[in-house]
């Protein structure tokens, strides 16, 4: 059977698509077109997939066709011509991931096809613990294109993935700006299981047969279509049975696989090069003579497929492969039709002609293709005559460039008129006969395109052609600097050297904290002679630890299982579970939150520190075991510890004892917990014999971002002479301060921002001038956090992100165990259920917990007592996890420890940054504490820096004028290439608001 497939579409759920892409429409209009078999996009989408499961039933292996009553209201709305044609749907999606590899910015798309809805229903599973996919029909991931292929067919053996569009440049495997050299480079280990590839508009087959290694793929073609109408300006056509299997079996063998139906490549928006703003368009050998770079504004021009195409290319001539199909290159009826009559494709009148035409011809692919011309000039000689030019091939082009559509013609400048002047069409009176199309004229080219030569529309098979250079390799910029050097710097082995006694290290921000700490660590157990068993390091967070542990395994990884890494709580537990029956306790108690009496069988958070601190003070012998025991103690962030950590390191170390403390007061900001700065400040009081070793040397941060946070911190800094010296290479951009005139509008400048410098995350970004760089810095979304004062904060940026369809993590300081699901997690666990039943629950809540869950299970093995002490101690913030390609939104708080490149500190306000409630006493200590949490904030960037306030905010249920927060009064004086403020952003319109209440 012989028909043509039209696979890559998309639904009314995806960005600036049609209302009308519902499955009723689609099967109108692919009768109407002549169209067999339709993909049915965006099935990842809940809404979308809930319709396709309502309205569809299976029919042939792997395919769907609409219920029948359905059907045939439809059929009823047809002429007979085009009513009985079947049509069938096969589950498709496109896939939009937007990752960094090799430190560039990847943004590929991809079509993803499935036999059946259970594996589309785990597919979609899968992709909603990664990112959002409810917000766009094509979701946006922060996934590699590797690990989406993987996912696919995890979820089924028969699943398949073609790389949409591959020349595309902003979003294309292939694509000059953010794609790859080689399909092999992109898929990587999973490469063999590509077999397919999609032109896309601005190629055609002939033009990718320049390339020796695209030859073993099979070239296939859809429309993309945004609305039902645009179903069939490109499709595949197959010459086999009629079912998923033996569509995929064609793709992947060639078998049956009958060619393609083109769009002429110039018309596609991104066919050549050149810069729409500045009317700019270039062929490319004009594009080298100028650089790449438009001669109007100075700025890279975009370059296009045929210049991205005959850069990758190893052959002068296109050489069709042995046994590849061939193509058709056609302009859509419509278009034909608007030419003739002088008036749009869309409009009513062309509509409605073609309307007489399908009933009395069949559909309009047959028309094009099939119908003889004498019949079809029977209706209208200028069609007649329009159709036989396009099946010579007899077109004038002019090439679409940066976004802008190219335009087919067939008929010269009142060549129409001339003709009606000595015949008069049946279908047409001559007062009818335009001139020129109204929609598709691009904008005027200051550069010449190139000549337009009439090209047979069903392309020979070439000579061969002797390949004249070797396929280019993979190419990248250079890997950005290291962030420290490769050893330690004077200050870090100043502080490594010193073996024995007490030692204060005043680490700033960014100066190697963590590398200085572990390397003293692995010098003492490898050149001094120290048993690991003796070593006892402590940090505040689970996530610490862990990289502490990461750390020290890779320097010392014969020694590191010796030696012991832990937080205040995880070491409290541990002398309490070696002390049980000293405190009272059963051998396997619990851990909850909090108590309202004690038991045997139960403990609290205080507990694992009171308790543990009881015992050492009252029994100074077995204090005296574990000081001998715990020999060298090394505390990080010391700035941190409250009262009674403070008395249990005391029971653990002597005052000439081998305690290291290593922090930085300026970044005290745990006060409400019951931390006290003090402790840091008096450290050389309780140990006089202490020496001091203080990192100036910052390798995190750019110098506007250093610039502008010691002097942030400069009124109420601890560190005498406090100073940061930029190392590294993290650019000079300023940091941004920026108004907004609300909360909303906030949050819309931190998403644009966010898809500006990824050089935009959609077409929509790129065509409608919201992203206007390249995204030449190689950010992924992992590389940007948003930071805020308060948990409340983060909802209009969620919005806003959802909206932009980005994907996002949020983390806080929250307990793991009181996350929803969790509890019934544990309980399950407790019953008997396994890992792999609970990922299948129905419940989708407890699916999102076992997911949560699941990297601290790993981790934990069978021992499961070790899970559940580690889970009740753990708080949300340690399951962020730095691999997941997700833009970061985490309290102030949360971001301790962790750096971004690009980072966005919203709400600097008077009564949020600082914190202060209405009506509230003047509290300097609580003041100097939250300056220091905005300086912690703003240290978190290494490269980009933004700091904003809104006129009014929400807050206490009461929309509120606010104003900026007198910290960012410091950075006034500071020179424009160190701080640069910008324009506010304006609220959205009243109206707005209103229609967002309605």
């Amino acid at each position: 059977m012989r028909f043509h497939a039209d696979l890559h579409i998309h639904s009314k759920y995806s960005r600036a698509c049609s209302k009308d892409c519902d499955l009723e429409h689609l099967t109108w209009w692919a009768r109407r077109k002549g169209i067999t078999l339709v993909g049915t996009g965006d099935f990842t989408h809940p809404a979308w997939f809930e319709h396709l499961t309502q309205t569809l039933v299976p029919a042939e292996p792997g395919l769907f066709r609409l219920r029948d009553e359905l059907d045939a209201d439809i059929a009823r709305r047809l002429p007979p011509a085009l009513a009985a044609r079947p049509v069938r749907f096969m589950l498709s999606v496109e896939i939009s991931t937007i990752y960094k590899r090799d430190e560039r910015t990847r943004k590929v798309h991809h079509l993803v096809y499935l036999p059946d809805l259970a594996a589309a229903k785990e597919f979609n599973r899968r992709l909603a613990r990664i990112g959002n996919i409810a917000s766009d029909g094509r979701p946006i991931l922060g996934l590699d294109s590797r690990d989406l292929l993987e996912i696919a067919l995890e979820c089924s053996p028969d699943a398949f993935l073609v790389p949409a569009h591959v020349w595309t440049p902003w979003f294309a495997v292939l694509g000059s700006k953010s794609g790859f050299d080689a399909i092999e480079d992109c898929y990587a280990d999973l490469a063999g299981h590509i077999f397919a590839l999609e032109t896309g508009l601005s190629s055609d087959p002939e033009m990718n047969w320049r390339i020796s290694g695209l030859d073993r793929y099979r070239l296939v073609s859809n429309s993309d279509a945004h609305s039902p109408p645009m179903l069939g300006r490109e499709t595949t056509v197959f010459d086999t049975d009629l079912s998923y299997f033996a569509v995929r079996r064609a793709m992947e063998t060639g078998q049956g696989h009958a060619g393609s139906v083109e769009f002429f490549p110039e018309e596609g928006k991104y066919h050549t090069d050149g810069h729409r703003k500045c009317g700019v368009r270039m062929d490319p050998v004009q594009t080298r003579a100028h650089g790449g770079i438009c001669p109007e504004c100075g700025k890279p021009l975009t370059v296009g497929v045929l210049s991205r195409v005959e850069e990758l290319a190893d052959r002068a001539a296109p050489l069709r492969p042995a046994g590849a199909a061939g193509f058709t290159s056609l302009v859509p009826l419509p278009e034909v039709m608007s030419e003739i009559v002088g008036v749009g494709p869309k409009s009513k009148r062309v509509l409605g002609e073609i309307d007489k035409l399908t009933a009395a011809l069949g559909p309009e692919l047959s028309i094009l293709q099939e119908v003889p011309v004498d019949d079809i000039a029977a209706h209208s000689a200028p069609l007649g005559e329009a159709v036989a030019r396009l099946r010579r091939g007899e077109v004038i082009r002019e090439a679409g460039f940066d976004g802008e559509y190219g335009v087919i013609r067939l008929f010269e400048p009142g060549e129409l008129r001339r003709a009606a002047a000595g015949a008069t069409p049946s279908l047409f009176d001559d007062a009818q006969l335009g001139a020129a199309p109204e929609a598709r004229s691009a904008k005027p080219a200051r550069a010449p395109a190139p000549a337009t030569v009439p090209t047979p529309a069903t392309t020979p098979t070439p000579a061969p052609v002797p390949a004249q250079r070797s396929a280019p390799g993979r190419g990248g910029p250079a890997g950005a600097a290291a962030a420290g050097p490769h050893g330690l710097d004077p200050e870090q082995a100043a502080a490594a050297a010193v073996t024995e006694g007490p030692l204060l290290i005043v680490a700033g921000p960014g100066t190697g904290k963590t590398r200085t700490l572990t390397h003293r660590i692995a010098r003492l157990v490898t050149e001094h002679g120290v048993p690991p068993r003796h070593c006892l390091a402590i940090t505040f967070t689970r996530r610490a630890a862990e990289e502490m542990r990461e750390r020290l395994t890779a320097l010392v990884p014969r020694q590191a299982p010796e030696l012991t890494i832990a937080t205040f709580h995880s070491l409290g537990l541990a002398i309490l579970r070696e002390q049980h029956e000293r405190a009272g306790l059963h051998a396997g108690f619990g851990i909850t939150e909090e108590l309202a009496e004690h038991t045997q069988d139960l403990v609290d958070f205080d507990d694992l520190i009171d308790l543990p601190l009881a015992l050492l003070e009252a029994d100074p012998e077995l204090a005296a075991a574990y000081r001998d025991r715990y020999r060298w103690i090394s505390v990080d962030e010391y700035q941190d510890v409250d009262e009674r950590q403070y008395r249990l390191l005391r029971q653990l170390a002597t005052p000439e004892g081998n305690l290291t403390a290593i922090g930085d007061p300026d970044q005290a900001i745990y006060r409400f917990r019951g931390a006290d700065v003090g402790f840091f400040l008096r450290f050389r009081e309780d140990f006089p014999g202490a020496r001091t070793v203080q990192l100036t040397r910052n390798y995190r941060s750019s110098a506007p971002v250093l610039t502008a946070a010691q002097r942030v911190i400069a009124p109420t800094t601890l560190v005498p002479d406090r100073e940061l010296r930029p190392l590294g290479d993290h650019g000079s951009a300023p940091v941004g301060v920026r108004p907004a005139g609300g909360e909303q509008a906030e949050a819309t400048f931190v998403a644009r921002t966010v898809e500006e410098l990824l050089g935009g995350a959609t077409f929509h970004a790129r065509d409608s001038g919201w992203a206007e760089t390249e995204g030449a810095e190689g950010l992924g979304f992992s590389d940007f956090a948003v930071l805020y004062r308060t948990d409340r904060q983060a909802r209009p940026v969620i919005e806003a992100l959802t909206r932009a369809g980005l994907p996002f993590q949020k983390r806080s300081h929250d307990r793991l165990a009181d996350r929803p699901g969790v509890p019934e997690v544990l309980a399950a666990l407790t019953a008997g259920r396994s890992w792999a039943e609970l990922r299948q629950d129905e419940d989708a809540v407890v699916r999102e917990a076992v997911e949560l869950l699941r990297p601290l299970a790993d981790r934990c093995g069978d021992d499961e007592q070790r899970f559940r002490d580690e889970l009740a101690l753990g708080v949300e913030v340690d399951t962020w996890d730095p691999r997941a390609d997700r833009i970061s939104l985490l309290t102030l708080h949360a971001a301790k420890g962790l750096e971004f490149p690009v980072v966005f500190v919203v709400g600097c306000e008077d009564g949020l940054l600082p914190l202060r409630w209405p009506g509230a006493e003047p509290d300097p200590e609580g003041e100097a504490e939250e300056r220091r949490l905005l300086f912690v904030g703003m240290t978190r960037a290494q490269r980009r820096l933004y700091l904003s306030h809104a006129a009014e905010r929400l807050r206490h249920g009461t929309v509120r004028a606010a104003r900026r927060s007198p910290f960012l009064d410091r950075l006034d004086a500071l020179g424009a290439d160190t701080v640069r403020a910008t324009a506010a952003v304006p609220r959205p319109r009243a109206a707005d608001t209103q229609l967002r209440l309605m």
